[in-house]
């Protein structure tokens, strides 16, 4: 019995209702995914920003503002730990860690929520009042 073009449609329109529902799924991962590789790339800016501030201002506020004015992260979801300070000359770390919200229809629910870390350490430098910070003048001769 030969086969009609009706009922070869009919097949592709049932293929495809079987596999749309994976294709979807797949993308939505894809999309998550995409989520939390930009929000890691977020943390280890707000982490050197955070860092950098350590390093010249003696404040612990100080390095959590700069970490909280990262663009794309909220502060309420955001952790900045600053480890000890020494003086000029040493190295100050700090570690800022945020909870990564999926909010991505089924595959986040699939994923549920990432925290993120992310350390960046610096050398601490000079405090404002001890001495000359400016950039060094390249016009004199030695």
């Amino acid at each position: 019995m030969p086969r009609s073009d009706a009922f070869e449609r009919g097949q592709a329109t049932v293929e495809l209702a079987l596999v749309l529902p994976a294709i979807v799924l797949v993308m939505l991962v894809v999309i998550q995914v995409a989520i939390v590789c930009l929000a890691q790339i977020l943390v280890a800016e707000a982490a050197r920003s955070a860092a950098r501030v350590a390093a010249v201002e003696p404040s612990v506020t100080a390095a959590r503002a700069a970490a909280a004015r990262t663009p794309g992260l909220s502060s309420d979801r955001l952790m900045v730990l600053r480890g000890p300070r020494g003086e000029a000359g040493s190295m100050v770390s700090v570690t800022v860690r945020y909870r990564v919200p999926t909010d991505v229809p089924i595959a986040g629910s699939l994923l549920g929520d990432r925290t993120l870390t992310a350390t960046a350490v610096y050398r601490v430098e000079e405090d404002a009042g001890s001495g000359d910070r400016g950039p060094p003048d390249r016009a004199r001769s030695p």
